[in-house]
């Protein structure tokens, strides 16, 4: 009992020397300004509580205002510095694998894997980001990819009637592109089972990493099991097939790296994930924003000279400017989009450029520093201490877009909001980790909305909140009601 009693003291003695000694050390440093909340909780419960909101800005918003764009806080158990300002974000993607460190919580680094890509480091996450990047660059999009992002899209909105998810389906096509992209494997039973196995997955990140008091993710780890096993086997007939295919998984193999099936299999879960969840957000709020903003859908729909009549009859249904001047150039109406169509979408790229920045799917990212670093103001972010790069607090920020919190697809029209410096607008990070995929996305989104304003007209099927924890999403997936247009269908709200 002595030796218990002992043991318990030295533990606490211990406890308390390192906390004052850390303490301290902080104090001479000279951290950003901030508060570190309660004692272990720190202030997650604030964050949580507004992510979970419409609004999740006032928890930033406060700080800054309090402390400035850089502030020190406490979550998800560790003192974190928060930046909201441009210089310092970009310092920090910058400095990727120098001065910092990828940093994610333990559930999605055990789901994923550890050969994934957004765990890997060094050179060989130099090399993989880069053979990422080769199969999704705008020749091989042009030249491959094209056909079948239009073909899936098509292929999906053909089954549309009445009431849809848009969320749900938008979440559909994205899986099939990625599989399509990854394996060659066109949509079917194989592809539907990945994909339901794929969200039980997804839903254990932010959960917490212990099977025995998380049904949520000790439902993941099995799905992860699932999946992993399935892809296993399809690296497996691969490698003794002596066919070759132009898809992610015959680079792999061709690359002369000798991957494992296991390193194979964590790097093809992971864009899976990274396919599946990012884009298809995107193009739910993209359809979301557009229909809450008649004037932005008037001008996506309409011809320049029947613009006026329209807007003044409130009706915002019609053909797409742009995409009817497509369609009409086509003797077959469904006929494939076509690159040279894709880059005359000229509106198109502003309501693409305004929802990323509005919907921030990518709020930011976490970052642990492997050094102390000394950062603008003069502050130090101590060693092992985390940093979060705000991207959503400088793209809603008015100091570098007027109106910062309005959907405004015309403010890329403006030379001054359109040429904002690349530490400004960062939707798809940057540095060494900048989003591979950031062109195929965009071509994703725009191919889907050229496909949806030509072929229906549609409203909202009941009222729907955007929320922001644990991932960007619509609380009910964004239901609306859909109903087929036809090349004579006269202009009409629904």
């Amino acid at each position: 009992m002595a030796s218990l009693l002992f043991l318990l003291f030295l533990a606490v003695f211990s406890s308390a020397a390192l906390f004052l000694i850390r303490r301290a050390r902080y104090r001479r440093l000279r951290l950003p300004p901030g508060s570190l909340g309660l004692p272990f909780i720190g202030e997650t419960l604030q964050l949580i509580s507004a992510y979970k909101s419409e609004n999740p800005e006032p928890f930033i918003d406060h700080r800054v205002t309090r402390y400035g764009p850089i502030f020190t806080t406490h979550v998800f158990g560790e003192p974190t510095v928060f930046s909201a300002d441009p210089e310092t974000n970009r310092f920090i993607l910058l400095n990727e694998g120098k001065l910092f460190d990828c940093s994610y919580p333990g559930s999605i680094s055990n789901l994923l894997g550890k050969h994934s890509l957004l765990l890997m480091k060094g050179s060989l996450h130099k090399r993989m980001h880069s053979l990422t990047m080769s199969f999704a660059n705008s020749t091989i999009i042009k030249d491959h990819l094209l056909v079948d992002i239009d073909r899936l899209i098509r292929l999906n909105l053909d089954s549309w009637t009445d009431r849809v998810l848009l969320m749900e389906e938008a979440k559909k096509i994205t899986f099939e592109l990625t599989v399509k992209q990854l394996m060659s494997f066109d949509p079917g039973e194989w592809t539907e089972f990945l994909r339901k196995e794929y969200v039980m997955v997804i839903e254990g990140f932010f959960t917490l990493p212990l099977p025995l008091f998380s049904t949520t993710y000790r439902r993941a780890i099995k799905a992860r099991t699932k999946v992993a096993e399935a892809l296993t086997l399809i690296v497996r007939e691969r490698r003794s097939d002596t066919e070759k295919r132009s898809d992610m998984l015959g680079a792999l193999m061709a690359s002369g790296d000798h991957f494992s099936d296991e390193q194979i299999v964590d790097f093809m879960l992971a864009l899976l994930v990274a396919g599946y969840e990012t884009t298809s957000t995107i193009m739910t709020l993209a359809v979301k924003f557009l229909t809450e903003n008649p004037l932005a859908l008037a001008q996506l729909k309409v011809r320049t000279h029947a613009r006026t009549h329209i807007l003044r009859s409130s009706c915002s249904r019609l053909f797409s400017e742009e995409h009817e001047e497509i369609r009409s150039k086509k003797d077959d109406p469904e006929a494939s989009v076509e690159w040279s169509d894709y880059k005359s979408m000229a509106f198109t790229q502003c309501v693409v450029n305004e929802t990323l920045r509005m919907a921030n799917i990518i709020g930011g990212i976490f970052r642990r520093a492997t050094t102390d670093i000394n950062i603008k103001g003069g502050y130090t972010i101590p060693k092992g201490w985390k940093v979060f790069a705000s991207f959503r607090a400088v793209h809603l920020n008015t100091d570098y877009f007027k109106d910062a919190r309005t959907f405004n697809p015309w403010r890329w029209q403006n030379k001054s909001e359109a040429g904002s410096p690349g530490n400004v607008y960062t939707p798809f990070g940057g540095g060494p980790r900048l989003c591979p995929g950031y062109e195929l996305a965009r071509v994703v989104l725009s191919v889907f909305l050229h496909r949806m304003v030509t072929r229906f007209s549609w409203v909202p099927a009941e009222e729907d909140k955007l929320v922001y924890f644990p991932t960007t999403r619509t609380q009910k997936r964004y239901p609306i009601i859909v109903k087929r247009r036809d090349e004579s269908t006269p202009c009409r709200v629904l």
